[in-house]
């Protein structure tokens, strides 16, 4: 297992990959929605990032809050080498800029460096990719509910780790286990799938240990980058990310409280980055690339 964290070895090869390019590379505009935060850069990409808001006691009345949330009016023209500091941040605001500027860098690096362990699949859910099979036992982590609504859909068997019950349906209550019960739950799973926003909350590093080395693993969601080696390198076979095609538009519909239901289609895409059998046979085919 790998020392570093997923998002110290992904910051890592950032660096790698963009060099000197790096200090170049300034913030052109973002937003910080009820949902997502994004960060567009002045080189024209974008990422995205969970608003981590309930991780945030402070934010309760203005004066507090400003704790949490320094940046208005301050962010346009930051280098984004500076930015990436904030992942190590306490405060969960400071930490989603920080990952979502993290993320728009990984855009950059996606067109220049290839990827030839993963297959890049455009428009495809991460669900799907997971390949669920009937008699499979499945784990969500998070109450993630484009998941919970496939599976329900599906009468597949699952359980839901979740710190919030009031995040669940009444026709989901039955599946919930507390999320502190992961221990329990994930070695025993067949397929688990993972919110991205375990990555802010650091607790992903610690799921993906529990899991067995048979369990198909998918992380999903806006915070997930597409740099994929430090997520494969723990097990994870599934990384269900988006690209952002429109950042204005993109940016405008976060700072006004929209969500993936806002943005999918108009301003974003869905992608997936999926283990390649050639790779994992130990083959260098090229890097494949799939609608």
């Amino acid at each position: 297992m790998p020392d570093r964290t997923i998002l110290a070895e992904t910051i890592a090869e950032i660096e790698d990959i963009l060099a000197g390019d790096l200090d170049r590379i300034r913030v052109e505009r973002a937003a910080i929605g009820l949902f997502f935060t994004g960060v567009k850069l002045d080189s024209g990409s974008a990422g995205a990032c969970a608003t981590p808001l309930r991780s945030i006691p402070e934010a309760v009345c203005c004066p507090s809050s400003a704790k949490a949330m320094p940046f208005p009016g301050k962010l346009r023209g930051r280098p984004a080498r500076e930015l990436l500091k904030e992942i190590g941040a306490a405060s969960g605001i400071r930490r989603a800029v920080g990952v979502a500027t993290m993320n728009a860098l990984a855009e950059m690096c996606w067109e220049r460096r290839a990827q030839p362990t993963v297959e890049l699949r455009l428009a495809m859910d991460a669900y799907d990719a997971a390949d669920i099979q009937p008699h499979d036992q499945v784990a969500v982590v998070g109450a993630f509910v484009p998941f919970l609504k496939s599976l329900k859909r599906a009468q597949q068997r699952f359980t839901v780790l979740e710190m919030d019950p009031a995040t669940l349906k009444p026709d989901e209550l039955p599946y919930f286990r507390p999320a502190d019960q992961a221990a329990e739950v994930l070695p025993s799973a067949d397929v688990v799938l993972i919110t991205g926003t375990t990555l802010v909350n650091d607790t992903l590093e610690h799921l993906l240990g529990l899991c067995r080395a048979s369990a198909r693993v998918v992380v999903v969601g806006p915070t997930v980058s597409l740099l994929p080696q430090p997520f494969l390198r723990r097990g994870v076979d599934v990384l269900g990310g988006i690209r952002v095609t429109a950042p204005d538009a993109f940016l405008d519909v976060l700072a006004e409280g929209g969500s993936g239901y806002h943005f999918f289609g108009r301003s974003a895409e869905k992608v997936v980055l999926q283990r390649s059998r050639r790779a994992a046979a130990g083959l260098r085919q090229g890097f494949p690339i799939s609608a």
